[in-house]
């Protein structure tokens, strides 16, 4: 097999293992919650997105990325890392406009991982980065799309808007 055909099976099956895990157990105990609750948790992942900047540091890859993917991927996730944090903030403090920011968090994040899958070509440069794409990315998907369900659904008579 090729890096690139191994690169897809990884990416394909921890897709299809973190979103059955988040059908079977994430899901059920997040529809319990109040939607702010929900979206807190949802975000937890999000925060950690500062990982992304090892696409800039050499001694990781096994070579050089292009400038084209590894400076919008490391910067898009950094942002969405610190989108993600002052989410949780927010949310935590019960801020209103933590609603808002949950919005900018998905769309800024989500527009970013979507970007960065584009780029299938840089795969066999990745070295000890693999990981990011081949498990995170899909982690990051799957809560990316439950939070959107969140966000579009009623409040739950938690009184976000």
């Amino acid at each position: 097999m090729t890096p690139q055909s191994i690169f897809v099976l990884q990416f394909v099956l921890s897709l299809a293992f973190i979103a059955t895990l988040a059908n079977w157990l994430w899901a059920p105990r997040l529809a319990t919650m109040s939607r702010n609750d929900a979206l807190f948790w949802l975000t937890i992942p999000h925060a950690f997105r500062y990982i992304g900047m090892a696409f800039l540091v050499p001694g990781l890859l096994a070579g050089p990325l292009p400038a084209d993917f590894a400076i919008p991927a490391a910067y898009g996730d950094l942002a969405s890392g610190l989108l993600a944090f002052g989410t949780l903030v927010m949310l935590r403090n019960g801020n209103r406009g933590a609603f808002a920011m949950a919005w900018l968090l998905n769309i800024v994040g989500s527009v970013d991982l979507l970007n960065a899958l584009r780029h299938v070509e840089v795969v066999e440069s990745f070295g000890a980065v693999w990981f990011i794409p081949t498990f995170l990315v899909p982690l990051l998907l799957v809560t990316h799309a439950m939070m959107f369900t969140r966000l579009i659904s009623p409040a739950n008579g938690d009184g976000a808007h």
